[in-house]
């Protein structure tokens, strides 16, 4: 799950990046509003956390140009304005959710969870299950009949996507997108690697496929009913 940080406040902006990292996103943060214009316009986002008070470009105003975009993304204004005047503004540009500062990290993780249901994406209450393997959103969990594995933060994310995803290719790009941010330095073989280790823990098996020239996949089951499974 990919989130946009738009936060010019410095202190704030890397708690919130840091906490949103050990929790399983992957975020990338910008401190003014062109910026984060020019970000959803060339990078796909899941997430935006928008601060209203940004340089450059108000966050109302980014909100609305986001909005006329016709972008498939959850927005969720963060921001120390808190009056009934503003949260109607800030609702009305286009935004999902509205969350005040100050707040706890553990608010604003549950209200993520929330825009991924209501928009129609990932499923953050919904485990995904494919054959003997079970991946948990929202406890950041994956077994393998029914034991648990320890896995890290990418392998978890790539295993998320490609389940999400089943019976679909999904390109090294696409891959790259989901799991590093600008900031991050990412090796040539990189997903190459995260595969080997994602096999290698889950049973060595060839579940994931490698499509040469194109990418990876999980074929879906003939019976559709086994992909999912509600908590």
């Amino acid at each position: 799950m990919r989130v946009l940080l738009v936060e010019d406040d410095q202190l704030l902006g890397d708690g919130v990046k840091t906490g949103l990292l050990q929790t399983g996103y992957n975020v990338d943060w910008v401190t003014d509003g062109l910026s984060a214009l020019q970000a959803v316009k060339s990078e796909p986002f899941d997430l935006a956390i928008v601060d209203l008070g940004l340089p450059r470009l108000p966050g109302i105003d980014l909100i609305r140009q986001i909005r006329g975009m016709d972008l498939d993304i959850g927005i969720l204004i963060l921001t120390a304005r808190d009056t009934i005047e503003d949260r109607v503004e800030g609702l009305d540009s286009g935004a999902d959710d509205y969350l005040a500062k100050p707040f706890d990290l553990e608010e604003l993780y549950a209200r993520l969870r929330a825009l991924q249901r209501r928009s129609g994406g990932t499923r953050a209450d919904t485990v995904l299950v494919f054959k003997n393997i079970s991946l948990d959103p929202a406890a950041h969990t994956v077994s393998l009949d029914n034991n648990p594995i320890v896995i890290s933060r990418r392998e978890f994310a790539l295993l998320q996507k490609l389940m999400e995803n089943l019976g679909r290719v999904l390109s090294r790009e696409q891959l790259n997108q989901c799991l590093y941010g600008w900031d991050d330095d990412v090796d040539s073989n990189a997903i190459e690697v995260h595969i080997h280790n994602v096999r290698k823990k889950l049973g060595g098996g060839k579940f994931i496929r490698t499509i040469r020239g194109v990418g990876y996949m999980i074929e879906k089951p003939s019976d559709d009913s086994a992909s999912t499974a509600s908590e």
